[in-house]
């Protein structure tokens, strides 16, 4: 992924998308009569998931050479297949159980992970894919036919999460980090949540003074992790999920038994706030280009945020789900058998070694998706050890 303040221009059919959504969101803003415009959680969620029109919703690429990013299970069929590797353990602890993907992309996930499941002799009951995309849901059909038509009865795809008694592993690799945030910022000792107004025919930023229940979480994250006098007089500007409790609310009531198996780039809540951090991480992606101009061609570039796990941590034991470990991605792989997995692709094609070898270090190496990328599991009726966390469980940094 190249950084580049540069982007190439949209096609002509990419901009009329783009301005079609771009109305919807002016008309939006111009409801509001106290000038204050939308505030940026209800932007992000426009501009990814306005019906038609939101980038995760609309009929574009968005993963692979010819979309905007690409995911690790893009990367290598090694990731799924140590998913793979952690999902038989619960799978073999569970009577009946199934795994339901959140968000599944192009499919190559499911497809790694129910052949990985097949030659272990642990196939789930049903394979549950959760996407809203309509766009994907085609790809991820077209995908699981191609490589796997003989488990293809196995996968059913879902427009909500169960209402109950799901029972088996939930797994959702990068879905965190497209959850609308809010956008906060401290000047001066105030805090304003940032909102986003129309002028001269542009969106742009307007902070507003922090409501109660914002300000109270800014104020704790203030007391947690910025100690001193000086550090608080630095502009700042970060984010915070609002919409995490909720969410571990849902999947709690769906979830009977089993385990939830989230991956995705973020930090532990110390390192998320750091004074120095002062730029927050928003970032979006477009055409393989990363940058931070978050308020252009909405419905044509992903827009994210990092994860806070300790905020993951704290919603999901709120439910009263336990937390079962926590890692970064490079010792979770290499728990979950990585160096076999590699070594047979190896014996099994001897031409692939650079390839493979490629593949490993994106996955592994701190300067890749090794460090950046974390692993958190959290369980429900569910108290065997996993060990994809038996090489260094990092809860204690939560």
């Amino acid at each position: 992924m190249q950084f580049t303040d540069t982007l190439p221009t949209p096609p002509d059919d990419a901009l009329s998308h783009c301005n079609q959504l771009i109305h919807q969101i002016k008309s939006e803003i111009e409801q509001q009569t106290d000038g204050n415009g939308i505030s940026f959680r209800r932007f992000m969620e426009m501009a990814l998931y306005e019906p038609a029109l939101g980038y995760y919703v609309a009929g574009m690429r968005k993963i692979g050479a010819s979309g905007d990013f690409t995911t690790a299970p893009e990367i290598s069929s090694l990731f799924s297949q140590c998913l793979a590797n952690q999902c038989k353990e619960v799978l073999q602890h569970l009577d009946n159980a199934s795994i339901l993907e959140l968000g599944a992309g192009s499919g190559i996930m499911a497809v790694d992970i129910l052949k990985r499941l097949e030659h272990l002799n642990c196939l789930p009951e049903f394979y549950y894919i959760l996407d809203i995309s309509p766009e994907l849901k085609q790809r991820q059909k077209a995908s699981l036919q191609r490589h796997i038509p003989h488990l293809l009865k196995k996968v059913i795809w879902l427009d909500q999460l169960p209402k109950e008694g799901f029972t088996g592993v939930i797994v959702g690799n990068e879905v965190l980090d497209a959850m609308p945030i809010d956008w906060f910022s401290i000047k001066d000792n105030q805090i304003f949540n940032q909102h986003v107004i129309w002028k001269n025919d542009y969106f742009a930023i307007h902070p507003v003074p922090a409501k109660k229940t914002l300000q109270q979480q800014v104020e704790q994250l203030k007391i947690a992790t910025f100690p001193d006098s000086a550090s608080q007089q630095v502009d700042y500007s970060s984010e915070l999920n609002p919409n995490l409790s909720a969410w571990f609310n849902s999947v709690n009531q769906c979830l009977q038994q089993g385990v939830v198996l989230l991956i995705d780039y973020g930090y532990s809540r110390k390192e998320y706030y750091l004074p120095e951090r002062t730029m927050g991480t928003l970032l979006c992606h477009y055409q393989h280009r990363c940058h931070n101009e978050v308020l252009i061609y909405p419905g044509l570039q992903d827009i994210t945020a990092s994860v806070d796990f300790t905020a993951v941590a704290e919603a999901a034991s709120d439910t009263g789900m336990e937390v079962m470990g926590f890692s970064n991605q490079a010792t979770f792989l290499a728990a979950s058998g990585l160096e076999a997995l590699f070594m047979q692709a190896l014996q099994d094609d001897p031409q692939q070694q650079y390839k493979l070898a490629q593949q490993v270090r994106t996955l592994s190496l701190p300067a890749e998706m090794g460090e950046r990328f974390k692993v958190i599991a959290t369980a429900k009726d569910f108290s065997y050890p996993l060990s994809g966390f038996s090489l260094g469980d990092q809860r204690h940094r939560l």
